[in-house]
């Protein structure tokens, strides 16, 4: 049995992923910035629990949160990624502001969880990184565009990462949930811009009442969606890429039959530029 740290466990997929990994004999480093409401849900507290109050914006909160696990078990093998938060909202429309608050959580926070965790992961030469994404990483949309970019660029940083880490024994996984039935939609997980500019409406006016409809009626179960994550990690060769929910998988065939389509209508202009 192994030792995960996980950020974000106190509620959503990441308590689901936490529920798991215990229930299969795994030892779990739960990290929250409350780390009161991870014990919400485990009133036995179980030996294999450890819930340590760190948020993923905090470079020295988390390297304590490491320091606390590894004096407690002695390792991490698994890392999971998992805090984050949605934005709703049009590129115009939004702040610098909310744009920097989101990244600094979906995208800096993933950083400083891994420059505290992977000293250990490499010294054993031994361990798995999982990013929590989205299917919104790999095909965003209209109103969600921000959002999307901070998946992107946790995409980005996680296919470069395997790369790096493969020689040293360490494996990548991104996971890219379609809708599930978690709190994301909700105000705890999802904030919102105000349209201000009339031209969007009509637009994205649809995206807004989707989603405000779409909360409660996901088509995606957390519980089956974290079973899937904790089995990615005990097999010899996992994917760099985990869809989950016939939804993701459709937007992501849809992206890469667009993208095919257009490379190939455009390849003769693209093999023009040669020298």
């Amino acid at each position: 049995m192994g030792v995960w740290f996980i950020t974000g466990a106190s509620r959503g997929l990441g308590a689901e992923i936490t529920r798991e990994a215990l229930q299969r004999g795994h030892r779990v480093i739960a990290t929250a910035r409350d780390a009161q409401a991870v014990l919400k849900a485990y009133p036995q507290q179980p030996d294999g629990l450890l819930a340590v109050a760190a948020d993923v914006t905090d470079p020295g909160r988390l390297e304590a949160a490491v320091a606390a696990g590894l004096d407690r078990f002695g390792r991490i093998d698994v890392v999971a990624n998992n805090a984050g938060y949605g934005l709703l909202g049009t590129i115009e429309e939004t702040s610098d502001e909310a744009v920097r608050a989101l990244f600094d959580v979906n995208v800096f926070g993933v950083l400083h969880t891994l420059r505290a965790t992977l000293p250990t992961l490499r010294a054993q030469r031994s361990g798995h990184v999982l990013n929590i994404s989205s299917v919104a990483g790999f095909a965003t949309a209209p109103g969600v565009g921000l959002y999307g970019a901070s998946k992107f660029a946790l995409e980005g940083v996680s296919e470069a990462l395997h790369g790096e880490l493969a020689p040293l024994g360490v494996r990548v996984t991104i996971v890219e949930p379609g809708g599930h039935r978690t709190d994301f939609l909700n105000g705890s997980s999802l904030r919102t811009e105000p349209a201000t500019i009339d031209d969007y409406a009509e637009g994205v006016r649809p995206v807004r009442e989707a989603l405000a409809r779409y909360d409660g009626r996901q088509p995606g179960d957390p519980v089956k969606a974290a079973r899937a994550i904790v089995d990615v990690t005990e097999i010899p060769e996992p994917p760099l890429r985990l869809q989950l929910g016939a939804d993701a998988v459709e937007r992501v065939e849809a992206k890469l039959d667009l993208v095919r389509r257009e490379l190939d209508q455009w390849r003769q202009v693209a093999l023009s530029t040669a020298v």
